[in-house]
């Protein structure tokens, strides 16, 4: 039997705010284990105040504690960026390079000009003895990625970005647009060169954007699952100034949400196929994004209306299946006896190495 979890207290959540900025499934990371340390990236207020929010990181040495620290876990705040806006989109995710040990942080975004970043001096996670926890490790927050300038068009209306190691290097992405309306970009940075590189929109949105579960990457390949949200014009949307889509529910809100989809790349990002194996996108075939009308990547087709939520969650396995975890509605009749349809937990997977060929490419098990 597995032993009772313990918790340890790093920051408080803010308590006059709406909005929780801490916790959320679409972050990636919260949590990262790293050479047999983790570290935990979080918003938190300074002590004895409630506003603003600052950038929190903490790490700890998993199998001995440093012996100057018993209690485990270290922590510093990030003070050159307060944190204001009261929204959940606008969390912190957390990624390392693993081939240079820098640590990369993203944070307070939602279809806000400019990314906002930080990063770390090399080798601080590869060698964390020979460091200590202090923020001047750190630089300033950032309005681009190490070796694109701020003016990088994507870089104008930021929305969920993450971390994915891969090999040595370190993925990042991110959404344009708004809600219903953009589309996903993706970039590497090179742990030998210190800079990041944009490798190109990977999905497009065709009047919807896509929702993704995840950036997964194991055994030299690069899992991608997700949702597509359509598009409902409102007065104002082509207004410049305009906030409405911003809204915790706006007018293009989870109702517009469906389908699930799937595509990996073996190529880190720069080529990409269905589940099926078939390429859809590549320089070769003259087409460089996965969209709506794409041969082969819906995996469930699933209506709007039916409670699909969007950027939930996403894992790979050792042997290579991949996971999805989201919800849906479930029928009256249909192993709902409840005289009320209602949402459940949908658990999707696909074996690793299913081509299909047995019919049974994606499964779905309910709650």
């Amino acid at each position: 039997m597995l032993s009772r979890p313990t918790y340890t207290v790093l920051g408080s959540d803010p308590t006059n705010r709406k909005c929780r900025i801490n916790c959320y499934a679409f972050q990636q990371d919260a949590i990262v284990t790293f050479q047999g340390w983790q570290y935990a990236a979080f918003c938190s207020p300074l002590p004895d105040v409630a506003e603003p929010l600052y950038v929190h990181l903490a790490r700890r040495r998993l199998l001995e504690p440093p012996h100057d620290n018993p209690g485990g876990w270290e922590v510093l705040a990030l003070t050159d960026y307060p944190q204001t806006i009261d929204d959940g989109h606008n969390t912190v995710q957390l990624g390392i390079s693993p081939g240079d040990g820098t640590i990369h942080l993203s944070y307070d975004h939602h279809c806000d000009v400019y990314a906002k970043v930080v990063h770390v001096v090399n080798n601080l996670a590869l060698k964390p003895t020979e460091f200590t926890w202090i923020s001047s490790h750190f630089t300033t927050t950032l309005d681009y990625l190490p070796g694109l300038p701020a003016s990088h068009k994507p870089f104008h209306y930021v929305t969920y970005p993450r971390f994915c190691a891969a090999d040595s290097d370190l993925l990042f992405t991110l959404r344009d647009g708004k809600a219903g309306l953009g589309n996903d970009h993706l970039y590497v940075y090179s742990s030998s060169s210190g800079h990041c590189s944009y490798l190109g929109q990977h999905l497009t949105g065709i009047q919807s954007n896509p929702y993704i579960h995840g950036l997964s990457y194991r055994s030299g390949r690069l899992h991608l699952t997700w949702v597509y949200r359509g598009f409902v014009h409102y007065d104002g949307w082509d207004d410049l100034a305009d906030t409405k889509h911003k809204q915790q529910a706006g007018p293009n809100g989870a109702e517009n949400n469906h389908n699930l989809c799937y595509a990996y790349s073996d190529g880190l990002g720069k080529t990409w196929k269905n589940g099926q194996g078939k390429e859809i996108a590549s320089k070769d075939l003259g087409i460089s994004t996965i969209d709506n009308n794409s041969e082969g990547i819906v995996v469930f087709r699933i209506p709007k209306g039916s409670g699909l939520t969007n950027q939930e969650s996403q894992v790979v396995d050792l042997d290579g299946g991949v996971h999805v975890l989201n919800r849906s509605s479930l029928p009256v009749g249909f192993n709902n006896r409840s005289g009320v349809e209602a949402v459940h937990w949908r658990h999707y997977y696909k074996a690793p190495g299913d081509d299909g060929a047995s019919g049974f490419l994606w499964r779905c098990y309910q709650s």
